[in-house]
């Protein structure tokens, strides 16, 4: 059984605020970091730091190679991203405040340059019972679900950032969906209250969609799990926060890796869990990221 992310490639410029920019307002910042991101390359990270054997597919500008790098350095496939001459690599503008909250501005630039050609030859080395992750950074996600299940392969979508372009998608084929509680109420067209029930949430989502599951996360409300069968409410671990940018990611790659490698889906919740804790104590995207042994350690 093989992993295939599709996904998205960025740079990340992040800076440090006091609090998020406002109409008409100049802000200066604290600080400028740059870091390796993209919600793919975050999750193909998490993934191979849990453990999992991951490929990662997308394309990058001439100006991304370090991202490549990256990637390869947590032993991660990179022999599926092309590299292309004529367009930049993706970027986030990143607001970081003093609560550790963020607000992001996306750049698609390779991100959004992904051609059919490319899926067609991608999705030659996969075949039934493989698994591909996919977000909402990059296009040709209808192209790509569509052939991926003819293929027989098991589609996880996590539909970050949230738009109309989902509601175009197949969403009858995914096998596991990964939202927060903001994505579920816009999937299901409705407002969601700040005293909602995140069991009652993600039963909506299974009632709508029969054949997937349902990974719904809440921040500091924790996250729950839920299919036909199953319910497992997972709480979060409270930890000090400097910064949220990846700990969806974190907790998506973790939770897929503790079912790739056999988990029951309550110690996959639990392991992801206890990854998104480590990496919002830490600064930036993919760096924040822990390996499977610091996971282990931590309670």
């Amino acid at each position: 059984m093989k992993v295939l992310c599709f996904g998205s490639l960025n740079i990340d410029y992040t800076y440090k605020v006091e609090h998020f920019v406002r109409k008409g307002e100049t802000l200066s910042s604290e600080s400028l970091q740059v870091f390796s991101g993209g919600k793919g390359l975050n999750q193909s990270i998490a993934l191979a730091k849990a453990g999992v054997e991951v490929y990662h597919a997308g394309a990058v500008g001439e100006d991304g190679g370090f991202l490549l790098e990256e990637l390869k350095g947590a032993n991660v496939d990179v022999s599926h991203i092309t590299v292309r001459k004529d367009i930049r690599t993706g970027n986030a503008i990143i607001q970081n405040d003093r609560e550790g909250d963020n607000c992001i501005l996306l750049y698609g630039g390779a991100n959004q340059a992904i051609t059919e050609e490319q899926v067609d030859v991608v999705l030659e080395c996969f075949g039934a019972g493989d698994f591909l992750v996919l977000q909402n950074e990059i296009n040709k996600l209808s192209y790509l679900m569509e052939q991926a299940h003819k293929k027989g392969m098991k589609i996880v979508l996590n539909p970050s950032p949230m738009n109309e372009k989902i509601f175009t998608l197949p969403l009858e084929t995914v096998d596991y969906f990964l939202l927060n509680e903001i994505e579920a109420g816009q999937i299901l067209h409705q407002d969601v209250a700040e005293n909602f029930d995140g069991k009652e949430l993600a039963e909506q989502i299974v009632q709508r969609y029969p054949e997937a599951a349902v990974v719904l996360t809440m921040g500091g409300a924790g996250a729950v799990y839920m299919d036909r069968k199953e319910c497992v409410v997972q709480p979060v671990y409270k930890v000090p926060v400097v910064d949220t940018t990846a700990a969806g990611d974190t907790f998506t790659g973790f939770f897929l890796g503790g079912i790739l490698k056999g988990c029951s889906v309550k110690d996959a919740m639990n392991l992801a869990a206890r990854a998104a804790a480590i990496a919002v104590t830490r600064q930036g995207a993919a760096p924040s990221i822990p390996l499977l042994q610091e996971v282990e350690r931590f309670f």
